[in-house]
């Protein structure tokens, strides 16, 4: 009989088996001080682009102070136990039913965590009669909710809808004879690339295929949109979401999130998502400052002012500059470069160290063996000087990869 720990020994997987090189310093970096556009990095001040603080609440007076008098007030513990037992407040239905009003819902449910919200959600939804049709590029906590999914999904490349229709016409078929429905699963604002899901394409074929739509908006809750209502109301279709699913932990800097839908449907998902049914409700200082955030989010517009105009400084910047942006349409900026592994390793030791700037790092098989993506954050506490002082030095390391100053056989390590 073998211990299972031994394969685990064997084998960290893909992006583990760099961890002797790269933790601390690639992949589980410390950045300290107080949250913003500078902190600091192995003693050193850095300029972070790598923060989803979109609107810069993270480190706002007004949400310190809320967070701070709330902690006081109530402790971290209240209220004990699940919500269905003895976790229930009106505090906690107070934000129900703003973030209700806020995203034109009828109803919404507050879950403790964005990933395992989004996950326990679509499991929720889905019986093993019912078909998932999903874009390729749907994040991981919406691709861990189609695995636990016992009935048939099909995926369509991402944002094509030749091959989205396809996916429904297989869809359909088997609906057909299982006697279930279809759930089409996309997201507003895709986390790595920015670009937006065809919202308004894919609502073209509920008609023909009497679909329900989920829309995971993680990065365009708070941004885009009637301020901030999101990527359905930025692209006018917000009323064909059937569950729309937001999270606290972007431009809202905290941790928990929310679906918003039809009452009957959220009251079903009150009964029956056993991430929510077993476990500890929202502590009270994480709902009271939510709704102090959620308030800043409609009552100051400056905040998203900021942030589109640091936003559209960074991307356009970017392309004159001649750095490849990719089709991005939000907030999130990508940069895409040629190069493997050890030179991608290479190009963010010397933006870090030399360069003072600290950023994402995405490599394969997140995107393609011979590319490399560095992703930038723009927040409303950036300023026109670090959009400046970042484009002049991502062109400086563009110039220097291409005539293959980082070329490198193996991974750098600090």
């Amino acid at each position: 009989m073998n211990d299972i720990f031994d394969k685990l020994r064997k084998d960290l997987g893909h992006i583990g088996r760099h961890a002797k090189n790269s933790h601390g310093y690639f992949s589980f970096p410390k950045l300290e001080g107080p949250l913003g556009a500078h902190m600091t990095f192995r003693g050193k001040e850095v300029l972070v682009w790598s923060l989803n603080n979109y609107l810069g609440l993270a480190n706002h007076p007004e949400v310190r102070k809320v967070d701070t008098e709330a902690a006081a007030e109530w402790g971290m513990a209240y209220p004990m136990g699940a919500r269905m037992m003895s976790g229930q407040t009106k505090y906690h239905e107070q934000l129900e039913d703003a973030l209700s009003d806020f995203m034109g819902k009828e109803d919404t449910f507050l879950l403790n965590y964005g990933y395992q919200g989004c996950m326990s959600a679509i499991e929720a939804l889905l019986s093993r009669h019912d078909v998932l049709v999903y874009d390729s590029e749907c994040h991981a906590c919406m691709i861990d909710g189609a695995r636990l999914h016992h009935g048939k999904r099909f995926v369509f490349k991402h944002n094509d809808m030749e091959s989205f229709e396809k996916q429904l016409e297989h869809a359909r078929k088997i609906t057909e004879t299982t006697g279930g429905g279809i759930l089409v699963m996309t997201e507003g604002v895709f986390g790595m690339a920015g670009d937006q899901g065809k919202l308004k394409e894919i609502v073209s074929f509920k008609e023909k295929y009497n679909f329900r739509l989920f829309v995971d908006d993680a990065h365009g809750f708070g941004m885009m949109g009637r301020d901030g209502r999101g990527t359905a109301d930025a692209q006018g279709v917000m009323d064909q979401v059937d569950v729309y699913f937001g999270t606290f932990a972007k431009a809202m800097a905290s941790i928990g999130a929310f679906i918003s839908g039809p009452e009957d449907v959220m009251m079903y998902m009150r009964y029956n998502m056993r991430s929510q049914t077993f476990a500890k409700s929202l502590p009270m200082p994480v709902v009271i400052g939510a709704l102090k955030r959620l308030e800043m989010i409609r009552t100051m517009p400056e905040l998203s002012q900021k942030l589109w105009s640091i936003t559209g400084a960074l991307q356009n910047g970017l392309k004159e500059a001649g750095l490849d942006i990719g089709a991005t349409n939000s907030c999130v900026t990508p940069v895409y470069m040629k190069g493997n592994i050890p030179e991608a390793t290479n190009v963010i030791m010397d933006l870090r160290e030399n360069n003072g700037i600290f950023c994402s790092i995405v490599v394969y098989p997140v995107v393609p063996k011979d590319v490399i993506l560095l992703r930038l954050i723009p927040t409303a506490v950036h300023t026109i000087e670090d959009v400046n002082y970042t484009v002049k030095n991502f062109k400086v390391v563009k110039d220097k990869l291409a005539a293959g100053h980082y070329k490198s056989e193996t991974v750098a390590s600090m």
